[in-house]
């Protein structure tokens, strides 16, 4: 199966995307709803829940494993890949999000000068500033840390007033770095729940990169690209999911970032 983790629920807005460009293919997805967001964590810790998450899948038949957060992208897949994956999992692949997402940008940027919303791990990396600095050195990044908006999603606080007030701060400080700015990625997983309510407080001029469709695409590439992988993969368009959390807990949000309701989630 193709295994996907996430530090929550925000890896199904990913999922979705994949299923509907990919729908043949058997899916096994876990969430670490118990210690989520990993916004505010170590690297150290988010490499080790990312880890561990990596290996319940692998234990759970996932022959390639894709990290649809872009905090444990930012934080844990190169160590996943280099220190791990060569001694104990060397048939295995562990992929992440950001470096899809980070060649996307350059190629919409006309003023080059790109925005990114993240968590404060993501932002702290600096991941986003330096993949797309491999692919265009002219260009400048210019990052804003939203540490207030996960825990909101994630407690289905979107509607509220409040939820508003957060978001149009977060988008004023980072329009207060540059004014130029005419892209904007969205580095959470999250944030594809609230690409509507980012775009009302959006100039005109400001394109927006969610990251759903660009993952997508780029696992159907990769697919192409590496068929001793691809045919390992089920094909009976099986899904699982599973959670580090309380099931029926986390049963009740799964609609919002999935768009369907799921008939069962089991913990783990």
């Amino acid at each position: 199966m193709i295994g996907f983790f996430d530090s929550g629920l925000g890896g199904l807005t990913i999922l979705r995307e994949v299923i509907k460009a990919l729908p043949k293919y058997t899916y096994c997805y876990l969430g670490d709803n118990k210690h989520a967001p990993y916004g505010h964590r170590s690297r150290q810790e988010i490499f080790e829940f990312t880890l561990l998450g990596v290996r319940k899948l692998f234990e759970k038949g996932a022959e390639l494993v894709i990290l649809g957060c872009n905090t444990s992208s930012s934080s844990a897949l190169r160590r996943i890949q280099q220190e791990i994956l060569p001694t104990e999992f060397p048939e295995k692949k562990v992929l992440g999000i950001i470096i899809p997402t980070a060649k996307e940008a350059p190629k919409i940027s006309k003023t080059k000068k790109i925005g990114i919303l993240a968590t404060q791990a993501t932002v702290r990396s600096k991941a986003y500033k330096k993949e797309i600095f491999k692919i265009n050195p002219q260009i400048q990044i210019f990052q804003q840390a939203c540490p207030l908006l996960v825990p909101l999603i994630e407690n289905g606080e979107i509607e509220n007033s409040k939820f508003e007030i957060v978001l149009k701060k977060y988008l004023e400080y980072l329009f207060r770095q540059n004014k130029n700015i005419d892209t904007l990625i969205l580095g959470c997983t999250h944030y594809a729940l609230i690409e509507n309510k980012i775009k009302k407080f959006l100039p005109k001029k400001v394109s927006l990169i969610s990251q759903g469709k660009i993952i997508a695409k780029e696992l159907k590439d990769y697919l192409k690209r590496h068929s001793e992988i691809e045919k390992k993969i089920d094909k009976s368009s099986q899904r699982e999911f599973f959670t580090t959390g309380r099931a029926e807990e986390v049963a009740k949000l799964i609609k919002v970032f999935y768009g369907e309701k799921i008939k069962k989630i089991k913990s783990v």
